[in-house]
């Protein structure tokens, strides 16, 4: 596999190699990638948790179970709030 890198991006790598953080190029690639995989993959839970959480919102609301809120009654209730 052939990869491309910005002049940027190869002084880091060298730099990380040179430093002695990393063995050599790949590794510092490698590890690069398992954090963008470990990233991927708690954004992806993050969203499933999300969608979860608004379909139980749409549940409730199917089953009539919200309430009716005005933006001005809301606005000064949190006023309110803050002024105590």
């Amino acid at each position: 596999m052939n990869v491309s890198l910005t002049e940027a991006l190869e002084r880091y790598i060298r730099e990380q190699v040179d430093g002695g953080l990393y063995g050599d190029a790949s590794e510092v690639v490698r590890e690069a990638l398992r954090e963008k995989m470990r990233k991927d993959a708690r954004e992806t839970a993050e969203i499933e948790d999300l969608r979860a959480t608004i379909d139980v919102g749409w549940q409730q609301a199917e089953r009539g179970q919200f309430a009716n809120l005005d933006l001005a009654d809301l606005n000064r209730d949190l006023d309110a709030e803050v002024d105590a």
